[in-house]
C-alpha cells in the first residue's frame, strides 16, 4: 500500500499502528500528511472553528530544586533574583488579567523544597474567593513533589488541593515520556511512570487535563512514538486528557545547548500527532515556540486551537523566545487561515464567536 492509501484509511477513522506511524514519517508526502490531518480536523470540527483563550501562565516561584538541562528558568534559593511570590503581586497579576479578558489562570513554578501543600491550599482558596476564574495549574513534577514534601500520598494530594480551588492539571512536566531521554536532560525530574500515573489519578478524581510534549532536544522518533503512544493508551482508559499540546525545545540560554529542530519537521509531527492520536478531541498548534506564521500553518497540519494569547509567559521567555500576540492578532491570524475564530475556557466551552 503506498502512502496516499494508507493515508485515506487512517485519516477515514482507522486507528494507526506504531509501524505505520513510522512508516509515514519516512515516506509520507509533506502535503499529503498535512491534508490528511485535517481532513480528521474537518471531520471533528465540521463547523471549522478555531478556538484560543485568555489567560495568565504566573510563576509563583523560580526557586528549583530540579535543574533541569534544558531549563534557563530556574534559581538556587540564595540567587540575587530568586523568589516566591508574594499574595498582593499575585492578586495584582490576577486583577490585571481578568480585567484583559482571561478566563483562566495557569499557576506553575519551580520545586521549592520550602512550599508544602498548606501553601497551595491557602493560594487556591485565596484566589477563588476573590475571582471567578478556573486554575488550570500545577504540573506532574508539582504534584509529586508537594506529596512528598508534605507527607501525602498523589492522590490525598490531588484531593486536597481540588478541594481549595485547583480545577485541572496542565501537561507541563511531560517533555518526552521515555525515560532514556529523561535521564539526559532532566535526571532530577519524575519519571515517565510517574507523570502517566500522577495524570491517571487526576483522571479517576474526575479532574480533566492535558497532555504536552517537548520535541527536539535529544529526542528521536523512537521516543517521540513511545510518548504518544502512552498518551494514546492512557486516553483509551480513563478518557481524561482534554488536548494534547506540543513544542519545540528552545536551546537558547540553557545548559543542554544544542539546535532548533526545523519548523518543517514539527508541521509534520504535529499532523503524524493528529492522526495517531485517534481518542485526543484538541490538538494544539505552538505559536509560542514557532511563531505565528508556522502557528498559522499548524491549522492546515491538524491543528484546532491555538492556545492562549499569553499574557505573561516567562520559561520560554527565559530561553531567549519572546513571541507576543494580541487578541486582535489572533482573530485575524486565525481568520485568515480560513477558519472561524472562538474563544472558548478551560473546557473548551464556546464563550464567545468572532
Amino acid at each position: 500500500m503506498n502512502s496516499r492509501d494508507l493515508l485515506k484509511e487512517i485519516a477515514a477513522g482507522r486507528r494507526m499502528s506504531p509501524e505505520e506511524f513510522v512508516w509515514l514519517d519516512e515516506n509520507a508526502d509533506f502535503l499529503t500528511l498535512g491534508q490528511a490531518a485535517d481532513q480528521v480536523r474537518r471531520r471533528r470540527f465540521p463547523d471549522n472553528r478555531v478556538s484560543f483563550i485568555i489567560d495568565r501562565n504566573i510563576n509563583y516561584t523560580n526557586i528549583c530544586s530540579c535543574q533541569c538541562r534544558f531549563c534557563a528558568f530556574y534559581r538556587h534559593k540564595d540567587d540575587a533574583d530568586a523568589y516566591v511570590l508574594d499574595k498582593s503581586t499575585l492578586f495584582a497579576k490576577i486583577k490585571e488579567a481578568l480585567e484583559l479578558g482571561a478566563s483562566q489562570l495557569m499557576i506553575q513554578g519551580g520545586l521549592n523544597p520550602e512550599l508544602g501543600i498548606e501553601f497551595f491550599e491557602d493560594m487556591f482558596r485565596s484566589i477563588k474567593a476573590r475571582y471567578p476564574v478556573q486554575i488550570h495549574s500545577l504540573t506532574a513534577p508539582e504534584i509529586v513533589h508537594i506529596a512528598s514534601r508534605s507527607d501525602l500520598d498523589v492522590r490525598e494530594t490531588l484531593l486536597r488541593l481540588q478541594a481549595a480551588g485547583l480545577d485541572s492539571l496542565p501537561g507541563g512536566g511531560a517533555e518526552v515520556l521515555h525515560d532514556e531521554v529523561r535521564q539526559y536532560i532532566s535526571p532530577r525530574k519524575i519519571s515517565s511512570r510517574q507523570w502517566l500515573e500522577v495524570m491517571r489519578t487526576a483522571h479517576g478524581i474526575g479532574m480533566k487535563t492535558t497532555a504536552t510534549m517537548m520535541m527536539g532536544s535529544v529526542d528521536l522518533l523512537q521516543h517521540r512514538l513511545h510518548h504518544l503512544d502512552m498518551i494514546r493508551k492512557l486516553q483509551d482508559e480513563t478518557g481524561g486528557f482534554r488536548a494534547f499540546i506540543m513544542w519545540t525545545y528552545q536551546p537558547g540560554n540553557t545548559e543542554l545547548r544544542g539546535k532548533k529542530i526545523s519548523s518543517l519537521a514539527y508541521l509534520r509531527f504535529l499532523a503524524l500527532s493528529r492522526l495517531y492520536l485517534d481518542n485526543i478531541e484538541h490538538i494544539q498548534g505552538s505559536w509560542v515556540t514557532q511563531g505565528k506564521q508556522i502557528g498559522q500553518l499548524s491549522l492546515l497540519f491538524g491543528g484546532d486551537d491555538l492556545g492562549s494569547i499569553m499574557i505573561e509567559e516567562n520559561v520560554v521567555r527565559s530561553a531567549g523566545v519572546a513571541y507576543k500576540m494580541s487578541k486582535e492578532e489572533m482573530i485575524a491570524l486565525i481568520r485568515a487561515a480560513g477558519r472561524k475564530p472562538v474563544l472558548r475556557d478551560t473546557a473548551y466551552r464556546i464563550l464567545e464567536e468572532y
